[in-house]
C-alpha cells in the first residue's frame, strides 16, 4: 500500500495507558504525534492500578531507603543505575502529576501517604483506592486539548515494519502496520520515532487482574523485529484478587494489608492468621512471598480461596480509603467493614519485556519500550508496590528528551501489505485455541514450577505456534488473530526463560530447583536464538 500521507508523523505512540500519554505530553511542544490503542483511550492497565505511585515525599523517609527496598524485593536483579533513577525522579514525578490536576488524596492539607508490601516507610502517594483512574482521566483529559496529539482508537498494532539500517549498519523502524476495526483493514502508519506503550502479558493466564487488552501486543512485535527480552519468567502474581465467579480477578489493593488487613484461614480451615508462619514481614512482606504462601495454604487445606480481613477498622476508615473496593465488594455480596475478603492469588505483572537502556531505547534505531512493555532492570525478579506508576513517567520522559535530542534518519516511501486471504478464521477456534493456551500457562507455569511441566508446556505452545502461524498467514486479519498470535509468542518466551532459570529467584519458583544461584544474572533471550 502507499501510505496516507494523514498517517505520517514524526512520533508514533502504541498504547494510551500513563507511560503513552506522559511521553505523548512531554512531546507535543516539539512533535506531532501519534497514539494508537487498540481499544478506547481510556482503557488499559493504568486505569485499573488502586493502590499507588511510590515517591519519597516524608523527611523521615530517604531515597537510599527506598532504594534497598526495591533491591530486597528485587532478590539480586534489580540494575542499580535504573533503581536510582526512577527512586530519584519519583518526586518530580508527583509534582508534575499534582501540577495537571491529579486529585491525590490528602490529610491536613498534605499529600496522604500509606505503605504497602515490602515497603520500610510510608510513601505511596494515592487517590483513595482508585489511583490509575485518577490519574489517567487527568492525563486524557490533558492531552485531548493538547495541540500535535492525535489519537486513533480501535487500532491494533500487527507489527514493525523495518527500514533496512541506519549508522552503521544498525536495524531501525519506519513505521508500523494497524488493523483498523472501523474498516476491517490494516493500514500503514509511518514515523522515524515509534515508542510502544502496549503495557504486559497478564492475559496468557486463565486468571489475571490485567484487562483484556495485556496481550503481550508491543514485546511480541519488538521481538519479530529483532529485539532482545529479559526477564520473561518473572510473572508477578498479585496475591490477592476477589474470588468469585462474576468479580473477573478483580484487585484487592496491596494497600488493604498496608493499613492493617490481616490473611486468615477460612473458618471451615480454622481460621488460623498464616503469614508469620511464612515470613516474619508476614502481610507486608514483599508480593512474591505472600502469594506463595497463600498458594501453600490453599494446596495444604484444599481450599478455593483464603480470607483477607480488614474489618476491625471502623466503617468511616474504609469508606475514606477504600470506597472502590467497598463498593464492588459489596456487588458480590460481600460487606467489608463486617466480614472478611474472599481472595486468590492472580497473574498482574510482567516484571520482564523488551530489553532497553536508560532512555528507553530498544536494539533498533527510533524504536523505544516504555511501562510494562520494557524490562529496564528497576523490577529485577520482582516488583516492589507502586514501583510501576513512577517506572512509566520516569522513562516516559527519558524517552522524550531523547527523542528531542537524538532524532532518527529512518523512513520509507512505501509500505506495502499484502493481505493473505479475504476470510477471516473461524472465531471458535481463536478461542479455543486461547482458552487452552491460558489453561496451560495456568497449569505448568504459574507460581510453582517445575522442569518437567516446563518441558510439556514447552512441547503444548510449539504445537500451539505452528498452528497459529499457518491461521496467521492463511487469514484475514483480524484483532482476535492478532492478540492469539502475540500471546502465544510471549508464552514461548516465559517458558523458554523459565526452562533457562535452573533456581528458584523472586517470582520465579522451581520445585526441582528450590536453591538460590550464587549469582543473580538476567535471562536474557535474542530473536536468533528462538
Amino acid at each position: 500500500m502507499a501510505l496516507n500521507p494523514s498517517n505520517a508523523f514524526d512520533v508514533l505512540i502504541v498504547g494510551s495507558g500513563l507511560a503513552g500519554l506522559t511521553a505523548a505530553l512531554h512531546l507535543a511542544p516539539t512533535h506531532r504525534v501519534a497514539v494508537l490503542t487498540k481499544r478506547t483511550v481510556s482503557d488499559g492497565a493504568s486505569q485499573r492500578a488502586q493502590g499507588g505511585i511510590a515517591a519519597v515525599l516524608d523527611a523521615k523517609d530517604s531515597i537510599d531507603r527506598h532504594i534497598d527496598d526495591t533491591l530486597v524485593a528485587g532478590a539480586g536483579l534489580c540494575d542499580l543505575p535504573a533503581t536510582r533513577l526512577v527512586v530519584q525522579e519519583s518526586p518530580a514525578c508527583i509534582a508534575w502529576l499534582r501540577g495537571l490536576g491529579v486529585p491525590f488524596t490528602l490529610e491536613d492539607g498534605d499529600l496522604h501517604l500509606t505503605r504497602e508490601g515490602g515497603h520500610s516507610h510510608r510513601r505511596i502517594v494515592h487517590a483513595a483506592d482508585a489511583t490509575g483512574a485518577a490519574v489517567q482521566r487527568t492525563l486524557i483529559e490533558v492531552a485531548r486539548r493538547t495541540p500535535n496529539i492525535s489519537f486513533f482508537e480501535h487500532h491494533t498494532l500487527v507489527d514493525l515494519i523495518p527500514a533496512g539500517s541506519v549508522g552503521q549498519g544498525a536495524p531501525a523502524c519506519a513505521g508500523l502496520y494497524a488493523l483498523d476495526e472501523a474498516s476491517g483493514e490494516v493500514v500503514a502508519f509511518s514515523a522515524p520515532e515509534i515508542v510502544l506503550a502496549t503495557g504486559g502479558a497478564g492475559r496468557v493466564y486463565l486468571h489475571t487482574t490485567n484487562p483484556e487488552t495485556a496481550t503481550g501486543d508491543g514485546i511480541a512485535a519488538a521481538w519479530r523485529a529483532g529485539c532482545r527480552v529479559s526477564n520473561m519468567e518473572f510473572i508477578q502474581f498479585h496475591p490477592t484478587s476477589l474470588f468469585h465467579p462474576d468479580a473477573n480477578s478483580f484487585l484487592i489493593s496491596e494497600a488493604v494489608r498496608g493499613e492493617g488487613g490481616i490473611l486468615r484461614l477460612p473458618p471451615s480451615a480454622g481460621g488460623h492468621r498464616f503469614m508469620p508462619d511464612h515470613d516474619p514481614r508476614a502481610e507486608l512482606a514483599p508480593r512474591d512471598v505472600v502469594a506463595r504462601a497463600i498458594d501453600a495454604e490453599m494446596k495444604k487445606h484444599g481450599l478455593d480461596c483464603v480470607h483477607l480481613d480488614i474489618s476491625h477498622q471502623s466503617p468511616e476508615f474504609l469508606h475514606h480509603h477504600f470506597p472502590n473496593i467497598l463498593a464492588r465488594c459489596a456487588q458480590h455480596g460481600v460487606d467489608i467493614t463486617r466480614e472478611p475478603i474472599p481472595v486468590v492469588p492472580a497473574a498482574h505483572y510482567t516484571c520482564g519485556g523488551v530489553v532497553t537502556d536508560l532512555q528507553g531505547r530498544t536494539d533498533i534505531a527510533g524504536l523505544y519500550a516504555i511501562g510494562e512493555t520494557a524490562c529496564t532492570g528497576l523490577h529485577g525478579a520482582n516488583r516492589l508496590a507502586s514501583n510501576s506508576l513512577v517506572e512509566c513517567m520516569v522513562f516516559a520522559r527519558a524517552a522524550a528528551e531523547c527523542i528531542q535530542k537524538h532524532p532518527n534518519g529512518a523512513s520509507a516511501d512505501s509500505l506495502p501489505w499484502k493481505s493473505a486471504s479475504a476470510n477471516a478464521a473461524d472465531a471458535d477456534a481463536i478461542a479455543d485455541r486461547l482458552g487452552d493456551l491460558r489453561c496451560l500457562m495456568w497449569n505448568f507455569v504459574g507460581i510453582v514450577r517445575s522442569g518437567a511441566h516446563l518441558e510439556r508446556a514447552s512441547n503444548r505452545i510449539a504445537s500451539l505456534r505452528r498452528d497459529v502461524d499457518a491461521l496467521h498467514a492463511g487469514s484475514r486479519i483480524t484483532s482476535d488473530l492478532v492478540e492469539l498470535r502475540n500471546l502465544v509468542q510471549v508464552a514461548h518466551l516465559i517458558v523458554q526463560s523459565a526452562q533457562a532459570r535452573q533456581e528458584s529467584r523472586g517470582l520465579h519458583y522451581r520445585i526441582d530447583h528450590p536453591a538460590l544461584a550464587p549469582t543473580a544474572a538476567p535471562t536474557l533471550l535474542t530473536p536468533a536464538s528462538a
